[in-house]
């Protein structure tokens, strides 16, 4: 069995309080999830208004299929209108 961890440090630049941060972040969230049947939380920056770390968790007895779809994930992260990637990082279990 594979585990992949996605780990993505998000920056919302237009927004402009949590509740920003949140609508645009529940939304993505919302996304990942059935779209990829993933495990996903907001792991840090919770009281920041720019900025959400978040854990994204994948497991399958291949590791190209767990590859793929934390690929897909970034990819879809790295289009979001109102939010950048700051940073990301991938590791297998």
């Amino acid at each position: 069995m594979v585990i992949g961890v996605l780990t993505l440090d998000l920056f919302f630049p237009y927004a402009h309080s949590l509740k920003d941060k949140r609508r645009i972040l529940h939304g993505f969230k919302d996304r990942v999830r059935k779209r990829y049947n993933v495990a996903l939380a907001e792991v840090d920056y919770q009281d920041k208004w720019q900025r959400a770390l978040l854990g994204i968790v994948s497991l399958n007895s291949q590791q190209t299929v767990v590859e793929e779809v934390l690929g897909r994930i970034l990819s879809d992260a790295r289009n979001l209108q109102e939010a950048e990637v700051a940073c990301q990082e991938i590791r297998y279990v």
